[in-house]
């Protein structure tokens, strides 16, 4: 503790509020952070005043010790300050994802290529045929129509050269997209292909959400590599660093786990206790993060390598992510884009 905070805790003796920490520190708008601290409740029946940057955020719940509140839609990155008892708190930083394009349809995570555009798709509902399929978001954020007659494209990955493939629910195919956003076909007959990755061989590795995962070789012949419990949405897949995949596969259950299959295709539960997780992502320590609810909080979730989960960010509605080379995650919500400064290193390029 610091020296302006121990005076601050000095002051908390006359009663004054005091924030210790925020959890999570990072958040998307309409996200709930639980502020944690001392005197944050004024007396009687009335509540504090939560600024995020100088922007009144809404009070969730409230108590003496801590103060659940939401981040309001228009904060930016900054100070959050707790009002009660006619006083003001001592600042605490949270950091608030940045909207950087909305009116899409992401059923999984944005994919960025080796010069760092954005790309996202807009599924649709099943058998829906939308205007613009996939949109491709360029280093200043400007947003364009990429392809335009891809039926429920779900998946997207680039392989190591930077070539674009990207899957179908409905035709159960994945498509080679050249630079123009020119398609061809991989492969097909792969069911209802949802998640996409590439391992360290550059194999593809495409989850069927009724129950498979199919491993495509570089020369394109299919094997199955594993069979799961189906999805009622999509299967989702990332690989380790140490080149583990790793599945998501949201059931009806409120306790879904996330499975980790080794080279040979037997699977395990790597973690288990997860609401809806779908869209995952690796940094360069080993740590997975997963769009999932953990303990009812919605967010991105952080499991470590050896199987401690953590709220990483908080915010509704999130599906996948993707982190940047620079630190940075970008993050899809069912109808919009988000970037936030986070400082995680990313996987490098394989």
């Amino acid at each position: 503790m610091g020296i302006s905070d121990a005076l601050l805790g000095r002051k908390n003796a006359d009663g004054n509020p005091y924030i210790d920490s925020i959890e999570p520190a990072y958040s998307l708008p309409g996200g709930e952070v639980r502020i944690m601290g001392k005197a944050l409740k004024p007396p009687k029946l009335t509540r504090p005043v939560v600024s995020f940057d100088g922007m009144a955020g809404s009070i969730v719940v409230s108590s003496d010790d801590f103060v659940i509140a939401r981040v309001p839609f228009g904060a930016h990155s900054g100070q959050v300050v707790v009002q009660a008892n006619g006083h003001a708190s001592n600042g605490r930083e949270v950091k608030i994802a940045e909207m950087i394009a909305e009116n899409f349809h992401p059923v999984a995570n944005p994919a960025l290529d080796p010069e760092g555009n954005i790309y996202v798709t807009f599924s649709g509902a099943r058998g829906q045929k939308v205007p613009v399929s996939i949109y491709k978001i360029d280093t200043n954020y400007a947003a364009k129509p990429f392809i335009s007659d891809l039926m429920n494209p779900t998946g997207i990955a680039f392989d190591g050269d930077g070539q674009m493939y990207v899957s179908s629910r409905y035709d159960g195919t994945v498509y080679r997209v050249a630079p123009n956003g020119t398609m061809s076909t991989y492969a097909e007959g792969l069911g209802v292909a949802t998640g996409i990755a590439f391992d360290h061989h550059q194999n593809l590795y495409v989850g069927d959400r009724s129950g498979t995962i199919w491993r495509i070789a570089r020369d394109r012949q299919i094997f199955v590599f594993a069979t799961l419990e189906p999805s009622v949405s999509a299967y989702h897949l990332a690989f380790s660093p140490a080149g583990t995949l790793y599945v998501t596969g949201p059931t009806t259950s409120s306790f879904d786990a996330v499975y980790s299959v080794d080279t040979n295709g037997s699977v395990t539960t790597f973690y288990r206790g997860l609401g809806r997780p779908q869209g995952l992502a690796f940094d360069a320590a080993g740590n997975l993060y997963v769009a999932a609810s953990l303990a009812g909080k919605r967010g991105i979730v952080k499991i470590t390598p050896d199987g401690r989960a953590a709220l990483a960010i908080a915010g509704h509605n999130l599906v996948g992510l993707a982190l940047t080379r620079t630190g940075g995650a970008v993050l899809a919500t069912t109808g919009a884009i988000f970037h936030l400064s986070w400082n995680i290193p990313a996987l490098p390029l394989i």
